[in-house]
């Protein structure tokens, strides 16, 4: 499957700005945003899985946290860690559950997370949805920055919504129609439009 790499990931920005004025006036003003790219694998679905519903720099260090616990951060050596190391190193029991849950989808091969670069979006978006806890938004920041996807538009984040609200002089929240009929503009790039609204809403 299609991944971006730095060189097609600048056309993409190039093409973007060039075709929609808000786009260019966030870039021209903040400069384009790197490309987003963690290592494929577990740790980095652990870490998004951190990152739902909590600000960045919190999830960070709940992530650093758990990876001094660990001899190897993968999912054997994670099974391993109680309850009570992962509480205190601040994963909610909620997600301790869900991370748990990720890790045994793997061994039980019902995730085959090494081979999800060569299936399609659709493919890895089922496979991740069917283990509980994660939903459409983590599937698509996975599609997004482990997978490096070009055409991704994450309608349930948060940060999304505020950035297109704000750029777009919509007022109140935007509904899921709207943006999914904004996000029709950016194809084949929406991931990569995402990058810039995130952009705005980091630098606001």
């Amino acid at each position: 499957m299609t991944a971006l790499t730095p060189r097609s990931y600048a056309a993409a920005v190039d093409f973007l700005v060039s075709k929609d004025r808000d786009l260019a006036a966030i870039v021209e003003r903040y400069g384009a945003p790197k490309l987003l790219s963690r290592a494929p694998g577990f740790p980095s679905l652990v870490y998004i899985i951190f990152e739902q519903q909590v600000s960045l720099a919190s999830a960070k260090a709940t992530f650093d946290k758990v990876s001094k616990l660990l001899p190897v951060f993968d999912e054997y050596s994670y099974l391993g860690l109680s309850d009570i190391a992962l509480r205190s190193a601040g994963v909610s029991r909620q997600k301790i559950r869900y991370t748990r849950l990720v890790a045994q989808a793997i061994l039980t091969g019902d995730l085959p997370i090494r081979s999800l670069g060569r299936k399609d979006d659709a493919t890895v978006r089922e496979l991740l949805t069917a283990i509980t806890g994660v939903g459409n938004w983590t599937a698509d920041v996975y599609l997004m920055v482990a997978l490096r996807r070009p055409d991704l538009w994450p309608v349930g984040d948060l940060a999304l919504v505020k950035a297109t609200a704000i750029v777009k002089g919509v007022k109140g929240k935007p509904d899921k129609d709207w943006l999914e009929s904004l996000g029709e503009r950016y194809r084949p790039y929406r991931s990569v439009a995402t990058g810039i609204f995130w952009r705005h809403y980091l630098n606001s």
